[in-house]
């Protein structure tokens, strides 16, 4: 090296920023002595994080570029941490993430976005009636908690308006964990399975799902809208995923959903997300790409003879056929 400089190892590599004459270093802090909190809600930029019992509002740090921070997210904060009106923190680091809920605007998006981080429960929200019954909606969402590691729950509404049993023999064979709600009914069962868990709720609009919420968490105050008489659909009052505490965990809302795409999952880990044809899959020929003019398909002949619903058959094959923008579901 000339003039017998200082050697820069690659950690120490100084640059003239542009314009100036002032070194910048990609060293970056380590920030050893800042606060972790966990992101509880985000809103244009700011992120509302609870530390140490004091709701936080902050921004993100340059340096950690243009990564997300979601809600759920454990993250270690600087800054003013006073919670006080008009002070901002700043974010200056992610923790590992033990889950995440992902899914992309259809079956051919190839962005995934993420839902929530570090929760371990899917609470899949579906109503019986007003609107009507989504199983697509309810077999993507299961394909999408097996694949983030969650434990399923299927959460239906509005029982007062209809039965569930048709629904839940579809399910049968796959011993769902289920609860049933009615308006103003008994939600004890569903309290019980949510207290000390992280619990993320999810469903299209209408559902009753923000009416849920504030049955179980009266202070969240989500707002509640209803479904169109003509379109059959609900209006999106949650416009936003917020955490909530509930009976030593977390509750957290997310806003309605129209779609849940399944792109950034394999094709074989979709397969994966009906376990209740399992069996019949392991006798399918290799590379069997299980669609309804497969040769030597075994799901076909399992569900000839009764031993598959064939509508679990058929939505699979939706959700494949889908990913080549054959079907959309």
């Amino acid at each position: 090296m000339r003039g017998g400089g200082r050697h820069l190892d690659e950690d120490d590599v100084r640059v003239r920023a542009r314009g100036g004459s002032r070194p910048r270093t990609r060293k970056r802090p380590k920030h050893e002595d800042a606060s972790t909190g966990m992101v509880t809600a985000v809103d244009r930029g700011r992120y509302r994080c609870l530390v140490e019992g004091r709701e936080v509002t902050a921004m993100k740090a340059r340096e950690l570029g243009r990564g997300s921070i979601v809600v759920g997210d454990r993250v270690a904060l600087v800054g003013d941490l006073t919670g006080t009106p008009d002070t901002l923190a700043r974010i200056v680091r992610v923790e590992g993430r033990a889950s995440v809920l992902r899914r992309t605007a259809d079956d051919t998006d190839p962005v995934e976005r993420v839902i929530v981080a570090n929760a371990d429960r899917l609470v899949i929200v579906c109503a019986l009636a007003d609107p009507d019954p989504q199983p697509r909606l309810i077999d993507r969402c299961l394909v999408a908690a097996y694949d983030a590691g969650l434990d399923p729950v299927l959460c239906l509404t509005k029982a007062d308006l209809a039965r569930p049993d048709t629904l839940l023999e579809e399910y049968a064979s796959l011993d769902l964990r289920h609860v049933v709600t009615g308006h103003d009914g008994d939600t004890a069962e569903l309290e019980d399975l949510l207290a000390d868990r992280t619990s993320v709720l999810v469903g299209s609009s209408g559902v009753g799902k923000s009416t849920l919420v504030n049955r179980l968490v009266p202070e969240a105050a989500r707002a509640v809208g209803h479904v169109n008489p003509v379109t059959g659909r609900g209006r999106h009052t949650s416009t936003s995923a917020v955490a909530l505490p509930y009976r030593g965990g977390w509750i957290i809302d997310t806003p309605g959903v129209r779609s849940f795409g399944l792109a950034h999952i394999d094709p074989d880990d979709v397969v994966a997300g009906f376990p209740d044809l399992e069996e019949a899959v392991a006798e399918c020929p290799p590379g069997c790409p299980h669609t309804a003019d497969a040769e030597g398909c075994a799901l076909d002949a399992w569900a000839s003879d009764g031993r598959l619903a064939p509508t679990r058959v058929a939505s699979l094959r939706r959700l494949l056929a889908s990913r080549t923008g054959e079907e959309t579901a």
